[in-house]
């Protein structure tokens, strides 16, 4: 390369990063600055009842935290409900992916029906379950239960864990069902008819051809799923309120509930900042997955 077109280059990619330099630094303040303010409050006794009495207490909410049994259970009960929420939605995912692959009649007003749950706003999602599906006296499962000569089940008092399960999954399923039907649609179709033509059976035609070639699209799921299952509130909030007790209190509601209830910003902005790290681990690891899919592909 001539000294002229490396000056000309040189040039392009200065001009290139000046003009990326706005946004890049509109970015970087809009992610840092909430982040420095959480990190700094993490560090006061900061109570909105009391707010003319702010002081630094450094780690003493880290350590009121550690100490908080209630803490400890939002953690489990997050990665309890991220981690079968994402077992459904994806397994279900793949097997209505691999259903809707083939022609039938009708195929395009069913997969809406199948797609329509994931535009359903969360607050609306909680509310159509709670009162149209989960309710003990006119829900649909009670009519169920009542037709079979059984009790009603009253699933947010006696099963609040699964009834909250049930409803992101039905959130969040759609999407996993989208990104993979789609991978399923690019499937080399020869690739497929070959396999019939030497007597392989759906089943095997599943298991050893298109299972394999939904492994990156499954790990883009697993990734953006468990990101924004991690902050679910609204289908807590509207049905159970984080009970019966904590018995459905995630990472996200806890920190609600001791910032908003307990009016502790402090306190609260200590849990954001662990909810943080939680989320830059999950998400560390996932990606790392991802990309080794990718680089295999």
């Amino acid at each position: 390369m001539s000294a002229v077109a490396k000056k000309k280059t040189d040039a392009r990619l200065l001009t290139a990063q000046l003009l990326l330099t706005p946004a890049v630094a509109m970015l970087f303040i809009w992610m840092i600055v909430p982040l420095v303010m959480t990190i700094y409050n993490s560090l006061l006794n900061y109570n909105l009842l009391s707010a003319d009495t702010i002081s630094f207490t450094w780690f003493d909410n880290y350590k009121y935290l550690y100490q908080d049994p209630d803490f400890w259970v939002s953690i489990l009960n997050s990665v309890v409900m991220i981690g079968t929420v994402l077992i459904l939605s994806i397994v279900m995912g793949t097997l209505l992916a691999w259903l809707y692959d083939q022609d039938f009649k009708g195929r395009n007003v069913a997969r809406l029906f199948v797609i329509a749950p994931f535009f359903v706003m969360p607050t609306v999602s909680a509310l159509l379950w709670k009162n149209m599906m989960f309710h003990p006296v006119y829900g649909m499962f009670a009519a169920i239960s009542a037709a079979l000569g059984l009790p009603p089940i009253d699933w947010f008092r006696d099963y609040p864990m699964t009834a909250i399960i049930i409803i992101l999954t039905w959130q969040w399923m759609p999407f996993a069902f989208l990104i993979l039907l789609t991978s399923i649609q690019s499937v080399d179709s020869e690739q497929k008819e070959a396999a019939k033509i030497d007597g392989a059976k759906p089943w095997h035609i599943f298991v050893y051809i298109i299972l394999p070639h939904l492994k990156r699209s499954i790990s883009v799921v697993v990734m953006i799923e468990a990101i924004f299952l991690l902050s679910a509130f609204a289908e807590i909030h509207i049905t159970t309120s984080g009970g019966p007790g904590n018995a459905t209190t995630n990472l996200t509601y806890f920190v609600f509930l001791r910032g908003i209830a307990q009016f502790d910003i402090g306190l609260a902005s200590a849990g954001g900042v662990i909810a943080v790290i939680l989320a830059n681990i999950i998400s560390f690891f996932l990606i790392r997955t991802a990309s080794k899919n990718l680089q295999a592909a």
